[in-house]
């Protein structure tokens, strides 16, 4: 049922850490600003959004300008230590953190952090998981931390989303996406500790399409969504979606949020 403009409220413990995954294409991007946007919505609510696409799609429906990716202060630690920057383990946690905290992005009640391009293990898998580790603490500090994931499987193979407690799939009505989107869910369900996993179809053209895939799906449907013009207008444009008037569509991704909430 839908929420009634009446979002959820903080959680009292840990955060709910949503990955959002599927097909290149699918609206994983437009689905996780928009979900960024009506949690928001609840002033008490503190939410982080982070880009795992190396497009960095999210920051242009959040209305927010990337100036640094966590790939960046990698590859700034990276030459630092080329060049024989003496770093024990306790100064680069700190070096990390403080760098960390300054590329968040802050708007009112939420802040976003840009993965930038996938990481590369390499000589500096240390690195790699001492920005793991940094990520999961800054999660805490949140009600909720959305992840626009990369589109496919890459980042569920290499444990990107180890932290993850709940995966939103989405999914069109091709049999690609719909593949794509099982796998996802039986990967992670080996590699990540999901509470809860669930699919939203997206640009459904009329009910009937929905009642055909709910009748084929071995996931969890978590809601429905129909093609809507202005959100491709929107998206096309590069506009903020928290300009976004159209109510049908919120109300629809209202039953997909209290459903993994």
């Amino acid at each position: 049922m839908p929420i009634e403009n009446q979002t959820p409220g903080p959680m009292p413990n840990k955060p709910v850490i949503l990955a959002v995954c599927g097909k290149g294409g699918v609206g994983k991007t437009s689905i996780s600003a928009l979900i960024v946007r009506r949690l928001s919505e609840d002033p008490a609510n503190r939410i982080l959004a982070i880009d795992a696409d190396p497009a960095v799609g999210l920051s242009f429906p959040l209305g927010i300008t990337v100036k640094k990716t966590v790939d960046d202060i990698r590859n700034e630690l990276i030459e630092r230590l080329k060049k024989g920057d003496a770093t024990d383990r306790k100064e680069m946690v700190r070096s990390l953190d403080y760098a960390l905290f300054n590329a968040l992005e802050e708007k009112d009640n939420i802040a976003f952090l840009a993965i930038g391009r996938p990481e590369g293990d390499g000589c500096y898998c240390r690195v790699n998981a001492l920005l793991k580790d940094i990520i999961r603490e800054i999660a805490v500090n949140f009600d909720y931390v959305i992840i626009d994931a990369e589109a496919g499987i890459e980042q569920i193979n290499r444990r990107v989303m180890e932290m993850v407690t709940h995966l939103l799939l989405v999914s069109d009505t091709s049999l690609k996406a719909r593949t794509i989107a099982e796998t996802i869910h039986r990967v992670a369900q080996q590699k990540c500790a999901l509470e809860k996993s669930g699919v939203i179809f997206n640009k459904m053209r009329d009910p009937q399409e929905i009642d055909a895939m709910g009748a084929i799906s071995s996931l969890e449907i978590w809601g429905a969504l129909f093609e809507n013009d202005r959100l491709r207008e929107f998206d096309r444009e590069g506009r903020s979606f928290f300009q976004f008037p159209d109510e049908d569509i919120l109300n629809q991704l209202d039953e997909a949020i209290n459903a993994f909430l």
